[in-house]
């Protein structure tokens, strides 16, 4: 049985970094949405498929969403 105290520093940094690359693209495909119009209740589908597919829903909307986006 592992602790959480059995982590090193290395595993640590490691965790960090692994999680600093889930998140933020995630973020910035939620501020990526909400910026930006779409036609009905496109920006509603987005922001729910990026917040329940999180990393994987973000790559979605840079590669299909973006192309979906209004222009002014």
């Amino acid at each position: 049985m592992t602790y959480l105290g059995m982590i090193g520093p290395l595993q640590w940094i490691i965790i960090l970094i692994a999680v600093f690359f889930w998140i933020i693209p995630t973020i910035i495909a939620l501020i990526d949405i909400l910026k930006s119009k779409f036609n009905g209740n496109d920006k509603i589908v987005w922001v729910l498929v990026v917040l329940f597919l999180n990393l994987i829903g973000a790559i979605l909307y840079f590669t299909i969403g973006r192309k979906q986006k209004l222009t002014n």
